[in-house]
């Protein structure tokens, strides 16, 4: 199970970045998690679109989500013919945010002829090979985080959150987070929005997870300052995310 880091900006793309996108790769089975603004082209360096089996939004918030409207262009105007639609496992009311985003002044079926969507819920299920377990992050809008297992390798994924214990039982002996990390420590922080990186790296450390990769990085933050702020609250392997970096592929011993 091989992650590919498409996007890692927070909040909008920035100069190095799209928005959240990662691609969950087995090998016979390609899942895209997250498909933010920008990313949407990235992508198309590490898989042909149609080669996409699985998508899941975590919430959405455009710098989540808001690819997949351009993504079903690409699936109901191919030259050579509308793809198969790709099941899409989003909040509830994904279609119709999504179709509103879409679309300006006309009904349009676009989204659900480009894609089959699935309501998510806390709890377990399989998608493909990968056994993916989902639970309510702290955020505004209804959001999730992933727990997703496949062949003896685990990787947890926080979404976006404020502090929460849902992450450390979501991410329970993990061995790779991929955590939000928004905020630097100050004054005034919004609470039950996002993580600062040493709240991440605490969450990451009460969870046992074995490397914790920081990212929702937002383009002002200093990443130096990132890193050492992390860095006394988590002791294991910390670094943090970058497009195109490959993460994951093997399980702890």
């Amino acid at each position: 199970m091989q992650t590919t880091i498409v996007g890692c900006a927070g909040s909008f793309p920035g100069p190095d970045s799209p928005a959240s996108c990662y691609l969950i790769d087995t090998g016979d089975f390609r899942l895209v998690l997250d498909i933010g603004n920008g990313a949407l082209g990235a992508l198309q360096r590490y898989t042909a679109l149609d080669r996409v089996d699985a998508i899941c939004l975590s919430h959405l918030h455009g710098d989540h989500c808001l690819d997949l409207c351009g993504y079903a262009v690409a699936q109901t105007m191919h030259p050579d013919g509308p793809r198969s639609r790709i099941p899409v496992y989003g909040p509830a009311g994904a279609a119709e945010r999504l179709t509103r985003a879409a679309t300006v002044d006309e009904p349009s079926t676009s989204m659900t002829e480009a894609f089959d969507f699935r309501t998510l819920t806390e709890g377990t299920t399989e998608i493909g090979p990968l056994r993916v377990t989902t639970a309510h992050m702290n955020h505004p809008v209804e959001t999730f985080g992933f727990r997703i297992e496949h062949d003896g390798q685990v990787l947890a994924y926080s979404a976006d959150t404020g502090p929460t214990p849902s992450l450390v039982g979501l991410a329970a002996a993990a061995d790779l987070l991929l955590c939000e990390a928004s905020f630097l420590d100050g004054p005034d922080l919004p609470a039950d929005l996002h993580l600062t990186a040493r709240q991440a790296a605490e969450h990451a450390a009460a969870a046992g997870v074995g490397e914790l990769v920081l990212t929702h990085l937002v383009a002002w933050n200093d990443a130096a300052a990132t890193l050492e702020q992390a860095a006394p609250a988590f002791t294991g392997p910390l670094s943090l995310a970058r497009a195109g970096l490959e993460v994951g592929g093997h399980a702890r011993s």
